[in-house]
């Protein structure tokens, strides 16, 4: 108990912190005298969790926001590396982001307290028309796909509050004509491969650079967070069906819709990975899904990490004077 009354003095010593947590003190120390299920310890650091995250949605610090993420999204940090990633691509509070991809939202939770209550997140996701090409899809999760922008929109406002960037969707091929020239940026973190891999289905990622390029406003940014193929290896193996990408190919293709190339970084590098035909990226952690039974040739995946990544930045040009 005397530890407990120490851990309380010492929070309540803390201005902001203490003042936001006074009440759920209250209820940490009921509930530890009820319970006894959780530590002391587990649970004055549940209150520093929760002060830190209202912390975090009230001030769009990025340190503040990452420390208030669930352990399992703090794992990540040292491979995905948010902090410095978002830095590099000039991410800010009350700007209008576009996010491709956002899946179930790691980096989303990130973005709207960042971003704020004077920015916007918007999601997208691919075309419908790419969807069945990949064959994992069930007849379910395609018939879900259709009603992906609200879905997604209402999904995303919930992972937020009053301090939190507004939210909203669209699909490639049918973005609204009212986000035209209103993004300060773009994001596309290991989105683009899978734009590319379907090509002989059909022609996607070159309406989608499109679409982008007509999106952002004169001088928007474009990031790029990609799988990275040595650029010695086969152009066939490295077309995205393996999760991987040549940076001299994302550097074309940008260019080729316009964008202007400004600066890169080997913050999401790793060495380590150095696949070659027969590999995929998800071979690697987190995915970890080789089929061999090798435990030393499992072991040596595990030992690389996650795959090396290309962090790039593209910008629409400004407009002319």
């Amino acid at each position: 108990m005397f530890q407990f009354s120490r851990c309380v003095s010492q929070l309540k010593t803390s201005a902001v912190i203490g003042a936001l947590s006074v009440f759920t003190l209250s209820a940490v120390s009921l509930t530890v005298q009820a319970s006894g299920t959780k530590t002391v310890e587990s649970q004055v650091k549940d209150v520093k969790n929760k002060a830190h995250k209202k912390l975090a949605l009230a001030k769009g610090d990025i340190d503040s926001i990452l420390l208030s993420q669930p352990v399992e999204v703090q794992a990540r940090y040292e491979h995905r590396h948010p902090k410095e990633t978002l830095e590099f691509f000039k991410i800010k509070p009350g700007m209008k982001v576009m996010e491709v991809l956002p899946g179930r939202g790691w980096y989303t939770k990130i973005l709207l307290p960042l971003i704020g209550s004077e920015g916007e997140l918007v999601g997208v996701d691919y075309p419908q028309s790419l969807w069945p090409h990949f064959s994992f899809m069930t007849p379910d999760a395609l018939e879900a796909k259709k009603t992906w922008v609200s879905t997604w929109t209402k999904d995303a406002s919930s992972w937020g509050d009053e301090n939190s960037a507004k939210v909203s969707a669209f699909q490639f091929a049918e973005m609204p004509k009212s986000y035209k020239s209103s993004l300060d940026a773009a994001l596309f973190i290991r989105a683009l491969h899978n734009l590319n891999r379907h090509e002989d289905k059909g022609d996607y990622i070159d309406p989608a650079l499109k679409e982008t390029f007509e999106a952002l406003k004169p001088g928007g940014l474009l990031g790029v967070v990609q799988h990275e193929a040595r650029e010695d290896r086969p152009d066939s193996w490295a077309d995205g069906n393996n999760g991987y990408l040549k940076k001299s190919f994302v550097k074309k293709k940008m260019a080729e819709h316009g964008f202007e190339f400004v600066a890169e970084s080997d913050v999401n590098s790793n060495p380590k990975d150095q696949a070659n035909v027969g590999d995929s990226v998800w071979r690697l952690p987190p995915s970890s899904r080789s089929k061999s039974k090798d435990e030393k040739y499992l072991q040596s995946l595990l030992d690389i990490g996650e795959t090396n990544r290309m962090t790039l930045l593209f910008k629409k040009p400004d407009s002319k004077k």
